[in-house]
Formats: C-alpha cells, sequence, structure tokens
C-alpha cells in the first residue's frame, strides 16, 4: 500500500504503470459520474445499484438485438400466423450467423445498430451461400429480412429502449416482378387435359377449383364441407375466413368450380375436408409437369390460380374491382389494384367505352331540337 494515496484514491504517481493506473481511474470515475447524470436527466431513482447497471450497459435502456427478437417472438407471435412467425425466426437466423461470422459476438445493444451495420447485414444475406446447395437470396428476398429488422427496432422505439432510428437514412428497394396468370386459352388447355396418374388429375382439380374461387393454398386445404352454404339466390357459395388476414369471404360458386367440388364429394376425407390435398411443394412441382404437358410456357404455382381469378376470371369479364377485392378478401383496395395493372386489354376496353359513351352522348345532343328565341 505504500504507492497508494488513502486521501485522494489514487497511487502515487512514482513510475508509468503507476500514471496510466490513474488515468484509467479518472476515466473510470468520469463514466460513473455521467451514469448518474443520465439516471438525474431521465428522472429515474438514483441508486448504486442504478449507476452500476447503467454503467456496465446492464439496465433496460440498454436492451440488445437478439434481446429485442425474442421479446418479439414470444409476445406478438399470438397475433401471427406461423408462416409469417417462421420467417421472423429465419431472419434472426441470419443476423444471428452475421454476428457470429463478422463480428466475433452473440449479440450488440440496440444503440450499436446503425447505417452501416444495415448496409453490411444487407451485403451478408445477399452473399450468403449455405451448406446446402442453393441459390443466394434475391433482392426481395434480402428486403423482406430487412423489413423484418425495420419492425423489430420499430418495436423497440415504441418500448423506448432505442432514442433514434437505425433506418432513418436507409430505403428499402423493391424489384416489382410481374405477376403470372393464366390466360383464357391456357386454362382451356390444363381444362381440356387428361393425365395417366390419379395424383396429377386431383392437383390439376385443386388448382382449376383455385382459379375459379380465389382461394389460396392453405384456404383450400382447411376448407370443410360446413363451409359450402347456399345463398339467398339459391347458388352455393362457399363461406371462410383467410388464414393470411382472417378476412371473411362469401365466394359465389361458378359451375365450373361446383362441377369439381361434386366430383369429390363422394371420396370426402373422413376429416371432412373436401379435397385431398398434397403438400404445397409437391403440388408446386407437379403443376410444372402440367404446365409442360400442356405447352405453356410460364412459370406455374399454385398461387398463380389466385391471380387468374383476380385477372382472367373476374377483372377481364367486367365484375368490379370493388367485387373482386372483397372475393380475394384484401384488406385494401390497394391490393387489388395490383393485378388490374397488368391488364391492359381491360384498360383498353374501358377507354373504348368511354369513348363509346361520349359519342353517344355527342349523337344524342346533335339529334336533339334545337329552339330558337327571338
Amino acid at each position: 500500500m505504500c504507492n497508494w494515496n488513502i486521501f485522494r484514491c489514487r497511487a502515487k504517481e512514482a513510475d508509468q504503470n503507476l500514471i496510466l493506473l490513474n488515468t484509467y481511474l479518472d476515466d473510470v470515475y468520469a463514466e460513473v459520474l455521467n451514469a448518474h447524470k443520465q439516471l438525474h436527466s431521465e428522472r429515474k431513482l438514483i441508486t448504486a445499484k442504478a449507476i452500476k447497471s447503467r454503467y456496465f450497459g446492464e439496465d433496460e435502456e440498454r436492451m440488445t438485438l437478439m434481446k429485442a427478437f425474442e421479446y418479439h417472438n414470444s409476445n406478438i407471435n399470438k397475433s401471427l400466423k406461423w408462416g409469417t412467425l417462421k420467417n421472423y425466426l429465419s431472419t434472426e437466423k441470419y443476423l444471428k450467423q452475421y454476428l457470429r461470422e463478422r463480428l466475433k459476438t452473440d449479440d450488440i445493444y440496440l444503440i450499436q445498430l446503425n447505417y452501416k451495420f444495415i448496409a453490411d447485414f444487407e451485403n451478408y444475406i445477399r452473399t450468403y451461400r449455405p451448406r446446402k446447395a442453393r441459390k443466394t437470396c434475391s433482392n426481395n428476398g434480402a428486403m423482406k429480412h430487412l423489413e423484418r429488422l425495420m419492425k423489430i427496432t420499430n418495436l423497440a422505439l415504441k418500448m423506448e429502449w432505442l432514442e433514434k432510428d437505425p433506418f432513418r437514412n436507409f430505403k428499402l428497394r423493391y424489384n416489382r416482378n410481374e405477376r403470372d396468370y393464366l390466360t383464357e386459352r391456357e386454362l382451356g388447355l390444363i381444362e381440356g387435359t387428361s393425365f395417366m396418374t390419379i395424383g396429377l388429375n386431383r392437383i390439376k382439380d385443386v388448382f382449376l377449383f383455385s382459379c375459379y374461387t380465389g382461394l389460396s393454398y392453405i384456404d383450400i386445404k382447411e376448407l370443410h364441407l360446413n363451409q359450402v352454404l347456399m345463398g339467398m339466390d339459391g347458388n352455393q357459395m362457399i363461406h371462410t375466413k383467410r388464414a393470411k388476414t382472417n378476412e371473411s369471404v362469401k365466394i359465389p360458386l361458378l359451375p365450373m368450380a361446383k362441377e369439381i367440388l361434386d366430383k369429390y364429394r363422394e371420396e370426402m376425407e373422413p376429416t371432412g375436408k373436401l379435397f385431398p390435398v398434397y403438400s404445397n411443394q409437391k403440388m408446386n412441382k407437379n403443376l410444372k409437369e402440367i404446365s409442360q404437358a400442356c405447352a405453356i410456357h410460364k412459370n406455374i404455382t399454385f398461387h398463380v390460380a389466385r391471380h387468374t381469378f383476380a385477372t382472367t376470371v373476374t377483372l377481364s369479364n367486367g365484375v368490379p374491382i370493388e367485387t373482386v377485392s372483397k372475393l380475394l378478401g384484401h384488406t385494401k383496395l390497394s391490393t387489388t389494384q395490383i393485378y388490374a395493372k397488368v391488364l391492359q386489354k381491360k384498360v383498353g376496353e374501358d377507354m373504348q367505352n368511354l369513348m363509346d359513351h361520349y359519342k353517344a352522348k355527342e349523337k344524342q345532343n346533335s339529334e336533339a331540337p334545337k329552339s330558337y328565341h327571338n
């Protein structure tokens, strides 16, 4: 203790090492005072434990990124469908790998998030090559991961774990992709083609049922007989809720859809489900085989059926977009308008109808008797 000054609480600066020790103690003292100042400015209870927690970054103001994800997934999961929650878990997995490989750590404080972190994470996603052979993440796939990270930081801002938005200077850049759908001719080709195997014929029928009802894969998979009701007009309709949005939809059965439904009534599963639906992966794989057999040169997935209902079956035949939006179970009309944009034929027809309207109006005005007053 001969080198320690008990009154100054500092070392006697007898050599360079003791000078460095005093410098370090001065820095620690300044940081402890700063922790006290922060707690005072935030009108929080000031105790030795509170100052210590702030100094070591262990208080609630120093929430970490992984803890924020954990909070989100454990508290918000009841309002999210499993498919959506699974996507958040995928983004969390990417972040953990990025932190370990690039930053050599398991976690970071939320206050460390900045533009550079987001840009570097984006580059990591785009260039990441997993052990299993598959394509690297597309632009829109990378943007989806960043969008989920943004939702976590927005939650942190609301919970007051963050003061500044790390995404304030970052803009998500999605590529707009044209939505594939079947034309009336292509729809007819699939309808008129029979296959040697029972499996392909079943997949064809379920796909066509989606084309004529607009129901998604999961909605058809969960469809039961008690959801097929008789409408006030005497026609059958499907009354269900969309799994994705929980929106109620009532879809009148078109003759083609009713024909497919009647075909499977006899072999209905004991569970009461209307159709024998395979896994989404198997459906999409076999739909490629069906499209090749029908000489349709498009990348057909099961979701193309929903696009076909929106475009070829409804909008192209003059069904108002507001009605189509209700049938599809969209929560926003702007979502349905995406389908309307791809129908250049429909735009041309609408403009031609407008021109015919003005011509008829002009003709009516020219034929109307004119009166002259002196």
